[in-house]
């Protein structure tokens, strides 16, 4: 028996189908829960490693292929949506999600809390690419800046509540009880996607799978993130630490560049390869790793030296959600102007700033140097990241933003979760509270200002003047917003 029209109508549009307040939950509630858990976990590694009666090492890598997930999650779903629609894979990430956190929670030991873990960033990874576009790509012009700001504050508003959570729990807090409210919040975003996410069809139908991509993406991820948790246990000179990140990384070099020349790539890699995209993912590669190591090389030092307790390291560390609302302000008004761009190198400088002043911590003067440092760092990391992604998804025809999303993604995790680990690491051999820790904090400072540099060459060599985005046309699917001329333009032309 046929259902009749009306029903059909009320099947295929859900009732909040059209409120941008139930997109921007859906969004929120599907990145936040594990990203949150990102910054987390350094702070809850005594509990953890007690109640799971886990190694070191055995953390670390449980943790490490989290992020790993995450990042080829991200790949993996701009290859699903070409065959699957994007509800049908949100309500799978999402109640698997809810099914992962679980696991997680109720594990007593470390094999099966690493895999509710390793599968809560998958799903996200996935979550990221399949409910993030539809509400960037939405074709109401005002609610834009508004969305990049959402997306700000969905990407790192939550991490940088992470510090004080995990101090919270580490303080003696139920870690199991936090798994259990961000598996209800999962749920949360599973009910608000019945009452909004939309039927739709499949990006390309009789698309097959991509073994170009796909497979080395993996490779990508999980080798790197394996070889820099077996530094808990070894050296830098280590062949189990060496080889999976240069094989790993060699892999990468290979991905990027066979999606360069490739006729139907995944991850459209040729029409970025201009100044302002180039520039952009540049800025939140070297932004996100150079706040991810300062954070937790803060965290290391604070717990070490001065001896706080881990709430009160995670208090301190508050500040940074205040620079992050900060940057996100700034966006939502930068975003349709020419600024875009300096508002990504003033990011990059912030975090510069943040590593100058924490150059000044010392174990009697904490309390009053790490909020101001927190405060740079969240400001860096939502101006330096957020808009580095938007120069780079701006560049492209909105319906290919889903992929660009997923590549960024991608090298940004590599970058931020492999770079902070091995300068840590390099700072608890020299001694965290000797001069291991200034010692990789100028490595920091000095890996920011030649970034800031490098994307200062770029601007110049290509020959970018700042302009205004073409919005309007971008979200009429006529193409890029941004027209960026090709690298080193002005090079070639002499």
């Amino acid at each position: 028996m046929r259902s009749s029209p009306s029903v059909s109508r009320v099947l295929a549009r859900p009732p909040l189908a059209g409120s941008y307040a139930a997109a921007v939950a859906l969004v929120l509630l599907a990145l936040c829960p594990f990203l949150v858990l990102t910054t987390a976990t350094s702070l809850m590694r005594p509990v953890l490693l007690r109640d799971l009666h886990a190694t070191p090492f055995e953390l670390q890598l449980a943790i490490g292929l989290s992020n790993a997930g995450y990042a080829f999650g991200a790949v993996a779903a701009a290859d699903l949506i070409q065959r699957v629609p994007r509800r049908h894979v949100y309500f799978v990430c999402e109640a698997g999600f809810v099914v992962a956190s679980v696991v997680a929670l109720s594990a007593r030991g470390i094999g099966q809390f690493g895999t509710g873990i390793v599968l809560q960033g998958l799903f996200t990874g996935l979550l990221l690419v399949v409910a993030l576009p539809p509400l960037v790509t939405r074709r109401n012009l005002r609610e834009l800046p508004t969305t990049a700001a959402v997306v700000s504050i969905g990407l790192f508003g939550m991490v940088t509540l992470g510090p004080l959570l995990g101090g919270l729990i580490g303080d003696g807090g139920d870690w199991r009880l936090l798994f259990g409210v961000i598996a209800v919040l999962a749920a949360a975003g599973f009910a608000i996607g019945l009452l909004s996410f939309s039927p739709n069809e499949p990006l390309a139908p009789g698309a097959g799978f991509d073994w170009l991509a796909i497979p080395p993406a993996l490779a990508v991820t999980v080798l790197p993130f394996f070889g820099v948790s077996w530094l808990t246990r070894s050296t830098f000179g280590s062949l189990v630490f060496l080889l999976p990140v240069v094989v790993g990384l060699l892999i990468g070099v290979v991905l990027i560049v066979a999606q360069y020349r490739a006729r139907d790539p995944l991850m459209p890699v040729r029409p970025i390869s201009n100044t302002l995209p180039v520039a952009g993912i540049a800025g939140a590669m070297i932004t996100g790793a150079t706040f991810t190591t300062l954070v937790e090389l803060t965290e290391v030092f604070l717990l070490a030296a001065p001896r706080y307790s881990p709430v009160k390291v995670g208090a301190l560390l508050t500040t940074q959600l205040l620079g992050v609302l900060v940057a996100a302000l700034i966006f939502r008004r930068l975003l349709p102007t020419r600024w875009t761009p300096v508002l990504a190198l003033s990011g990059l400088l912030s975090i510069a700033a943040a590593s100058v002043v924490l150059l000044t911590l010392s174990a009697s003067n904490a309390a009053a140097v790490v909020p101001v440092a927190a405060l740079l760092l969240g400001y860096g990391a939502g101006a330096g990241v957020t808009p580095g992604l938007f120069l780079a998804g701006l560049s492209v025809p909105a319906a290919a933003i889903g992929s660009i999303f997923a590549l960024v993604e991608l090298l940004r995790s590599e970058a931020a979760f492999l770079v902070g680990p091995v300068l840590l690491h390099f700072a608890q051999d020299r001694g965290v509270t000797d001069s291991g820790y200034r010692a990789t904090v100028a490595i920091v400072l000095a890996i920011t200002l030649l970034g800031a540099l490098l994307l200062v060459g770029l601007y110049l060599l290509g020959g970018a003047r700042p302009h205004r985005p073409d919005l309007d046309a971008w979200l009429g699917g006529q193409g890029g917003a941004y027209h960026s001329p090709p690298l080193a333009a002005r090079l070639r032309k002499g």
